[in-house]
């Protein structure tokens, strides 16, 4: 702009800081909308987290090209622009449920961030399921692991005491070294058989003995005969 106005200036700057503090946005076109009508979608889009502000294509142009923002092709016509703080699906779901009764109302597009919506993206939008199912579904996801976790988790000492049940039924667990039998008590030991097998020292036969003396016996009576 070339020497604009201070009130130019002013809603320049107004945009831009909507534009930047905004999640999402949704750009509209509002004819054929009366007053009352007009009154009764800013009402439903405050209840969304919703504003809608009516703004000159040519300050909305200069604020979006300050921010490098491609809605360059959604800015004709008379455009109002619905800036969302927290969750676009609500929002969207108003504006689809408004134009049911109030076929004017015409949906251009949109941002979510920086990214260009087209129109088909914001009805698509509309058909998500509010924020609040999504996060109850989530936590419902996350909530059967866990469950499921816990109760492993209480069955490992079950299944544990199974197991040992069953290791002791069975002799022990595979690889186990085998008990060593004890030794009999009345088997010898080692020694005393070495004792046993020891032979014993010579004697001499007490008959030889017996025989010797009675030869010797014989021998005299036979020289006394003699003589």
């Amino acid at each position: 702009m070339e020497n604009p106005r201070p009130e130019k200036v002013a809603v320049v700057e107004e945009v831009r800081a909507k534009f930047e503090a905004a999640d999402a946005a949704v750009l509209t076109e509002y004819r054929g909308l009366n007053v009352s009508a007009t009154a009764e979608l800013r009402r439903a889009l405050r209840d969304a987290g919703g504003e809608y502000k009516i703004y000159k294509n040519t300050l909305v142009r200069f604020a979006a090209r300050d921010l490098g923002l491609e809605i360059e092709d959604l800015l004709t016509g008379p455009t109002a622009i619905a800036f969302i703080d927290g969750d676009p699906v609500a929002v969207a779901k108003a504006m689809k449920e408004f134009a049911k009764t109030n076929p004017a109302l015409v949906i251009k597009g949109g941002l979510l961030g920086e990214k260009t919506l087209s129109e088909a993206d914001i009805k698509a939008l509309a058909d998500v399921e509010p924020r609040e199912v999504l996060l109850a579904k989530l936590a419902g996801a996350m909530a059967a692991p866990m469950q499921q976790f816990a109760g492993l988790l209480e069955a490992l000492p079950r299944n544990l005491a199974y197991g040992l049940k069953a290791l002791i039924d069975q002799g022990g667990a595979p690889g186990a070294p085998a008990d060593v039998p004890s030794a009999p008590a009345d088997e010898p030991s080692p020694a005393a058989d070495s004792a046993d097998e020891t032979p014993a020292a010579e004697e001499t036969p007490a008959d030889d003995n017996t025989d010797t003396e009675t030869e010797t016996a014989e021998e005299s009576a036979t020289t006394e005969t003699e003589s």
